[in-house]
């Protein structure tokens, strides 16, 4: 006989229940409470090496008061939105999260977040905002309210092959046009008229920093108008597309193809594909790492910058796309006050910048304050990295803006790199603003959709 389908959800319901309270009660002996201390439990996402970049931090900071303990759960990826409304309407939600995915606004929508001015007195978070840089303060803040507290920025910048542009005489590029030149100039075609190496290859996921560079916005927070096929926006298209018209659709998509082929995770600048290439801050260790193993196999040592993305004469200059790691409060938590000092102690808030300079050391981090950068810490990280350098600086600046913080923001982005995915490796696509125009009012509908369900 089958159930019927309400007692089957019921059950599923259940299940879930009781395996989300298991995640707050598996044992781990490094996480034992000590008498006398207020529980912390705080959910992250980090594995590998940065895991235990975490872990060492959250010891710190156990150790370095007597009030609070941090329990670290280490929670996969996916469906932590169905892990968290569950643990809340249970009542056993953690008490606090990082995340790096732009899903901010649409708990916050949905009342699944307190606001910051809940957990801290008013007096506080004005200090915090007027602490942060621009680009942590626009991804902490929605409708006003700041919801987020940011501990790491996401930059990205122009790497290029120095040794490269050297032996031909080249500078980095400071313009669009300079960096055309360049990339016709080192770009390698094979014998048999396939492309060995682009001098520089635009990446279908990075509309979003090209826009901004072009001087787009994809959206206006006044109105709530998506600007997506705004005249700078569709004019960084239609320039990302001219590489596709020189070199066909068919050769671009393979060639990008090649890339996610490498081992591991290779950078491709590395294996030798580009001349210069887009990318983050990561990357940076991936260079020292691969110059280290050329020093110890006596090799020459191949030469890597950073640089600003080059705009064109209308564009914004040293701008670009920024996302970060941050913490959020889930409604409900038992312990919002030590979440918070965990928060501060993490992100260098409140006199804790020496503590957040050692973790951004640590973990390859971009601080969300000048502060945090101007420790003596960060300072000597800095000195012996220099390559680094470029994304701090670049991390301060107030044209570096992130995604849309509104609810829907992760199917804003999403449909926004599959109609640059169209458009650079489909010979036959639609010109730039028709497809920009086209994605624009499936986004249009999809954030009414969403404002319509939260209105009820």
């Amino acid at each position: 006989m089958k159930l019927p389908r309400l007692l089957l959800f019921c059950l599923l319901l259940l299940s879930l229940g009781v395996v989300v309270s298991s995640w707050s009660e598996r044992p781990d002996l490094r996480n034992v409470v000590p008498v006398n201390r207020r529980e912390v439990v705080f959910w992250h996402f980090w594995g590998g090496e940065d895991r235990q970049v975490v872990e060492a931090l959250v010891d710190r900071f156990n150790g370095s008061q007597d009030e609070h303990f941090v329990r670290a759960i280490a929670m996969p990826g996916n469906n932590l939105d169905m892990k968290l409304f569950m643990a809340i309407t249970g009542g056993d939600p953690p008490d606090v999260i990082n995340q790096d995915d732009p899903i901010m606004a649409d708990w916050a929508a949905r009342g699944a977040l307190l606001p910051l001015d809940e957990v801290a007195n008013v007096a506080e978070i004005d200090a915090l905002q007027k602490w942060l840089v621009p680009a942590a303060r626009r991804l902490g803040t929605y409708r006003g309210r700041m919801y987020a507290l940011c501990n790491g920025l996401d930059i990205r910048a122009l790497y290029y092959n120095k040794t490269a542009l050297d032996q031909r005489g080249l500078q980095p590029p400071k313009s669009i046009d300079e960096l055309d030149e360049i990339a016709a100039e080192t770009t390698v075609i094979g014998p048999t008229g396939r492309v060995e190496r682009f001098g520089y290859l635009p990446d279908a996921r990075r509309l979003w920093a090209w826009g901004i560079v072009f001087g787009g916005d994809f959206y206006d927070d006044e109105t709530g108008e998506v600007t997506l096929a705004s005249r700078p926006i569709v004019e960084a298209l239609e320039w990302m597309v001219s590489y596709r018209d020189r070199y066909g659709a068919t050769e671009v998509a393979a060639f990008r193809q090649g890339d996610q082929s490498l081992p591991g995770k290779t950078f491709p600048l590395l294996a030798g594909r580009y001349t210069m290439l887009m990318d983050g801050q990561w990357r940076v260790r991936d260079i020292v790492a691969r110059q280290a193993e050329q020093r110890r196999a006596g090799e020459p040592v191949i030469e890597f910058g950073a640089c600003p993305l080059p705009a064109p004469p209308a564009g914004r200059p040293r701008a670009g796309w920024v996302n970060g790691n941050f913490f959020l409060v889930p409604r409900g938590a038992k312990n919002r006050e030590g979440a918070w000092e965990f928060m501060k102690f993490w992100s260098g808030f409140g006199g804790n910048e020496a503590n957040a300079a050692r973790a951004c050391v640590a973990g390859g981090w971009i601080p969300v304050s000048t502060a945090v950068a101007n420790d003596p810490t960060f300072r000597e990280y800095l000195r012996r990295e220099p390559l680094f350098a470029t994304f701090v600086e670049l991390a301060a600046e107030p044209n570096q803006i992130p995604t849309p913080v509104i609810p829907g923001a992760a199917y804003f982005q999403r449909t926004v790199n599959d109609t640059a995915a169209t458009a650079m490796y489909v010979q036959e696509a639609a010109d730039a603003k028709r497809l920009l125009e086209h994605a624009a009012a499936k986004i249009k509908a999809h954030l009414d959709r969403t404002s319509s369900r939260e209105s009820k």
